[in-house]
């Protein structure tokens, strides 16, 4: 999950310091720890998915550290960030960029590294690679090549969002983050409606009113959770309804930061007729029928015929002619 650097907790360790590297590893080659510089053990060559912290640099692995320090180079969406997590802990490992933007010429150099037999290490701005970032196609292409791929877990927005959220964990749907424009936004929430999983969402501070607004009139008063700053400084978990959450932040609630948003699953009996009118007159008084009729089968999975029956019934109700 892309996300803006907070400052450390943890004083620098490494900064100024030149001490002896235990059994002589090989310079540069070492990460820093409590003051003392560690030399990276042996790492196989290959590419290696490494999951950082998402806002507390104490959170990171030590066998990240290892492997971060032993690469040939750290592939990153943005060096900037990652080289505040290097500094920190004495790596001097080389970073290059891998991101949306360049992905497709930086691509190719990262795979001749593996052919090589480099290592590299694959990093997020924050928590584990892949997971709405960049490397499906590094990884998949890595793999096609014969090359060695080896994940290294370690913190997660998605799961740390989950633990707190006091909501059903034995089944989750992870969403990412809803198209920014609030017709697509709509139309996808109306998709998600009946998926019996809790929901897992990303969303941006300045968008966080309006996604809460389009949930509760699609979801109704949902029980759900709103975790900003997971890990960091300021860090806030805030429960409730959709409804009365929605409210809250509409009335200019900090929402600065990353967020994760966690709605539980939908009630058993969201078969019944009232929840089917619900999501067709919200569907209705944004698209056509035809539309709404799509959306709404998607979202539920019932027949399109009897959906597009009920469709008309209500149409007529509210005094409107249906288009044939």
């Amino acid at each position: 999950m892309t996300r803006r650097e907070a400052p450390s907790r943890v004083p620098n360790m490494a900064k100024g310091r030149k001490t002896a590297i235990p059994g002589g590893g090989r310079p540069g080659r070492h990460y820093v720890l409590a003051g003392a510089a560690i030399a990276a053990p042996a790492v196989a060559p290959g590419l290696y998915l490494v999951a950082t912290p998402i806002g507390n640099l104490r959170d990171v692995t030590l066998r990240a550290l290892e492997v971060l320090a032993a690469a040939d180079v750290i592939a990153c969406e943005d060096t900037r960030v990652t080289r505040k997590l290097t500094t920190h802990y004495g790596i001097a490992t080389p970073l290059t960029p891998y991101h949306e933007h360049n992905a497709a010429a930086a691509r190719p150099k990262i795979l001749a590294r593996l052919a090589a037999g480099q290592i590299v290490a694959l990093v997020s701005d924050a928590g584990t690679p892949l997971i709405s970032d960049p490397g499906y196609k590094l990884v998949r292409e890595a793999c096609a090549a014969g090359c060695a791929v080896t994940a290294l877990p370690g913190a997660s927005a998605v799961l740390a969002a989950l633990s707190v959220a006091a909501l059903p964990t034995d089944r989750f749907f992870f969403e990412g983050f809803l198209p920014a424009k609030d017709a697509g936004r709509q139309k996808r929430i109306a998709a998600l409606a009946r998926i019996p999983a809790t929901l897992v969402l990303f969303e941006s501070g300045t968008r966080l009113a309006a996604t809460l607004a389009d949930l509760a009139a699609q979801f109704g008063a949902r029980a759900a959770a709103i975790c900003r700053e997971l890990t960091k400084l300021h860090e806030e978990v805030r429960r409730g309804d959709l409804t009365a959450l929605a409210s809250h932040y509409a009335q200019g609630a900090e929402t600065r930061g990353e967020i994760v948003i966690v709605v539980e699953p939908p009630a058993a009996d969201a078969e019944r007729t009232d929840d089917l009118d619900q999501l067709l007159r919200h569907a209705l008084a944004r698209v056509s029928v035809k539309d709404a009729v799509g959306e709404v089968a998607v979202a539920t999975g019932r027949p399109r015929r009897e959906i597009y029956q009920r469709a008309l019934e209500l149409t007529k109700e509210n005094g409107d002619v249906a288009p044939p």
